[in-house]
C-alpha cells in the first residue's frame, strides 16, 4: 500500500518556496504541498490532518516561529500529546523534528520545521535571507536603506521588517518583483546554501526514510 505523504504550510508563498528549493535540489516529488489562510487555521486542522492520515502515512509540518520558537513549540506539542502521541521531546531539534508513528493509536510520522531555523524567531524570510548569497554587496545597501527610514515615516512594525527587506531585495533585481519561489529559481536566492542543507536533510528523513518495522507486543 502506498504511503500518503502531505506537507502542511501556511500560505502560498511557503508553498512556493518549498517547492522551487526541492526542484533546485532535484528532491523527488515525495509529498502533496498544502496550504492554508495562515498558522491558526493550520494549528486548528492539524488534529483532523493527522488522524486523516493514519500510521501509514506520514505528515510534516512547516510553520513560522513568529516571536517566540518555544511558545510555537509549546502550542504543537500540547496538540500532539492531546491527540495520543508520547515522548515528545520538551523543544524543537534544531535540524528538524521527527516523531515516530504511533502504531497503538493509528497516528502518523510526523515531521516539524519551524522557520527559520528551529532555534530562533523568525518567519520565512528570515530562511530567505540565510539564502541570500554571501558576496552580495546589494543587500548592505537593501539593509542600510530600510534601517535609515526616521521613525516617523515608516509604516511597518519591527515584526514585518524581515518581509520588507526580502521584497526590496526582489525589487532592486534585474528583473523586479520576481515570486519568492521563482527569485530561487533566478539565483536571486541560493538554494545551495548550508541554512538549505537542513532542511533538505529532514524533508528527505521525513518522506524518505522507512519507518521501522511495527511488531505488535503482546500485552501482559
Amino acid at each position: 500500500m502506498e504511503l500518503k505523504r502531505l506537507l502542511l504550510v501556511e500560505g502560498e508563498d511557503d508553498a512556493r518556496v518549498l517547492s522551487h528549493i526541492c526542484k533546485q535540489r532535484n528532491l523527488p516529488d515525495f509529498c502533496e504541498i498544502k496550504q492554508f489562510q495562515g498558522v491558526e487555521r493550520l494549528l486548528e486542522s492539524l488534529p483532523v490532518q493527522l488522524k486523516a492520515q493514519s500510521s501509514e502515512g506520514i505528515l510534516g509540518v512547516v510553520i513560522d516561529a513568529d516571536e517566540n520558537v518555544q511558545s510555537r513549540w509549546q502550542a504543537l506539542h500540547k496538540i500532539l500529546k492531546e491527540i495520543g502521541y508520547e515522548n515528545l521531546p520538551l523543544s524543537p531539534i534544531h535540524t528538524g523534528t521527527i516523531i515516530p508513528a504511533s502504531f497503538d493509536r493509528n497516528l502518523p510520522r510526523f515531521g516539524i520545521w519551524i522557520m527559520p531555523d528551529n532555534k530562533t524567531s523568525g518567519i520565512l524570510e528570515d530562511f530567505l535571507k540565510f539564502l541570500i548569497p554571501d558576496d552580495s554587496r546589494l543587500f548592505h545597501h537593501v539593509k542600510a536603506s530600510v534601517d535609515g527610514i526616521p521613525p516617523e515615516a515608516r509604516k511597518f512594525s519591527d515584526k514585518s521588517q524581515p518581509k520588507v527587506l526580502i521584497h526590496t531585495w526582489r525589487a532592486w533585481q534585474k528583473e523586479p518583483g520576481k515570486p519568492l519561489g521563482t527569485a530561487i529559481t533566478a539565483g536571486y536566492l541560493d538554494a545551495g546554501k548550508q541554512e538549505a542543507d537542513f532542511l533538505e536533510n529532514w524533508l528527505r528523513e521525513l518522506f524518505e526514510k522507512p519507518e521501522p518495522h511495527h511488531e505488535e507486543i503482546p500485552r501482559k
